[in-house]
């Protein structure tokens, strides 16, 4: 049963108790209720990423300005409670106002107490028609990291002027904590999830549902070239215009970091805007980057990933992101310094400022070149006692942790093409193309069979294989970290009945359709 609490004393309490288990890690997944399917992705994500979530649900009457809709705010707490529950979440926050506000005044602020954001920060985008309301925001979410001083804690995409505030803050308080952006869930139409679409008829839904195409007009043109601000710009309103329910009150482009206008795009750019639809605002965004598209393949134990990933990256000149190479390759590491499989924080220490670097081979069937501190380890990495080890290494949190981060930055050039079983949730939820590779457990016994039997084995049962996979299934898919899950935006590709080449063209064809 989630545990729900109400006051900070408690919290503090609980949140001890669990800090003394080994490898703790906290996700802070903070939201004002009424959850849609965005905030469940939102704690899907965290799950995935950590081994004790905490939500917290709080609608912060800071963060609404006068005329705006406190008290019509929906709430619903017990409702809330009980997907928590289904998700898996430990522990729920839902703090009166009292409870979060010290000076016991909970409809204005008192400087005394109040994190006020850089101006420049705040005159932009949505600051510029809600006066006071991202320093309410700041306020509340400084006061929840630090009270719970998580880990981690993760924020949508769609507030992305939000996040970048709350980045700007973390950096400039030095708040230990890894500030996690997830990407925008939205309806089939387009339409971006918020709690606010409750109040929309059916008609200002189809209205409301041109302002996403509006932004992909915009994407499109940027993708052919077009990176000055005023012409993305005047494509959004230009599709908007005949939209007679819609009434735009600002469409900007940005720099993603720094919330700065901008003139033309030079490596990103944030095309953000907001609009009415009747007399319910909706704001959305879309990121125009610079850079090759990512792509991340997520699926069960022999759905043929590997293969497939090798032979796509080959022939789109993608770098294939060996992940596994890189847990060998620290293995090795270890290894090579003589340090215990089982001492982790001998580990921890020894990758704090570890270098990795990977080369795409000249064929799909040669394997990755690695090089790790600048040698190179290809052929080193890939024997039985690196191969008896890397388990053991791969399982402790800070190596995951760290070689997470390196994937990531690898994904900020883009131009790579991953595999794996939470590539695409958890290492590039970002990623522009996710495909889910799967075939049924008997289809992948048959082939595992047939490899078997290549290799001059025929004492295996097809029965038990099939038994086999179905329970691999099931323990990747109920992992406590980094479970087999298919993301929310991936596509499945079920591979029965496919040769090998049909299912390359297909994922080339998806690739192409998104470059």
């Amino acid at each position: 049963m989630v545990l729900l609490l109400k006051t900070i004393r408690e919290l503090r309490s609980q949140i001890a108790i669990h800090r003394q288990k080994q490898q703790c890690q906290v996700g802070l997944v903070p939201t004002m209720g009424a959850f849609h399917q965005g905030h469940l992705s939102l704690i899907k994500r965290a799950s995935a990423e950590n081994n004790f979530v905490i939500v917290s649900i709080f609608v912060n009457p800071l963060q609404f300005t006068p005329t705006e809709d406190l008290a019509q705010y929906p709430r619903q707490l017990q409702q809330d409670l009980e997907l928590c529950q289904k998700l898996g979440v430990d522990l729920v926050f839902a703090p009166e106002n009292q409870e979060m506000n010290s000076s016991g005044d909970t409809t204005s602020l008192d400087d005394n107490t109040s994190v006020i954001p850089p101006q420049n920060m705040t005159d932009v985008l949505c600051g510029k028609f809600r006066p006071g309301h991202f320093t309410g925001v700041a306020t509340i979410v400084t006061k929840l990291l630090n009270i719970l001083q998580p880990d981690r804690a993760y924020f949508g995409q769609k507030d992305a002027q939000q996040l970048a505030i709350i980045r700007r803050l973390v950096a400039d308080l030095n708040i230990p904590v890894k500030i996690v952006a997830c990407p925008i869930i939205r309806e089939t139409s387009g339409l971006a999830l918020s709690s606010r679409n409750q109040y929309l008829t059916a008609r200002e839904k189809e209205d409301a549902a041109q302002i996403y195409r509006s932004l992909q007009q915009a994407a499109t043109a940027f993708n052919q070239g077009k990176l000055e601000a005023k012409v993305l710009i005047d494509l959004v309103k230009e599709k908007l215009s005949p939209v007679a329910g819609v009434t735009i009150q600002y469409v900007e482009l940005v720099d993603p970091n720094t919330l700065q206008p901008l003139e033309q795009i030079k490596d990103a750019g944030l095309l953000a805007i907001a609009a009415y639809v009747g007399s319910t605002r909706l704001i959305d965004n879309i990121v125009l980057q610079k850079r090759q598209p990512i792509v991340a393949i997520d699926g069960p134990a022999g759905a043929g990933k590997s293969t497939v990933t090798r032979r796509v990256a080959h022939q789109l000149g993608l770098l294939y992101l060996d992940t596994g190479a890189m847990y060998r390759a620290v293995t090795w590491l270890v290894m090579e310094s003589n340090i215990a499989i089982d001492n982790h924080e001998a580990i921890a220490n020894l990758i704090k400022n570890v270098s990795l670097e990977l080369t795409s081979p000249t064929a799909f069937d040669l394997p990755t070149i690695v090089y790790i501190d600048d040698r190179e380890v290809t052929n080193a990495i890939r024997t039985p006692e690196v191969t008896a080890n890397v388990s053991a290494i791969a399982a402790q949190a800070a190596v995951r942790q760290k070689l997470v981060e390196m994937q990531q930055q690898w994904g900020e050039k883009g131009g790579i093409i991953a595999e794996g079983r939470d590539i695409g949730t958890n290492v590039f939820p970002n990623a522009e193309l996710k495909i889910f590779l799967t075939a049924s457990a008997a289809e992948r016994a048959r082939r595992r069979l047939q490899d078997l039997q290549n290799q001059g084995r025929n004492d295996i049962d097809l029965q038990q294989l099939t038994q086999d996979i179905q329970q691999r299934d099931e323990q990747d898919s109920n992992r406590a970290i980094a479970p087999l899950k298919k993301a929310d935006d991936a596509i499945e590709l079920i591979t029965d009945n496919l040769t090998i080449d049909e299912v390359i063209a297909k994922i080339i064809n998806l690739y192409n359709q998104i470059k």
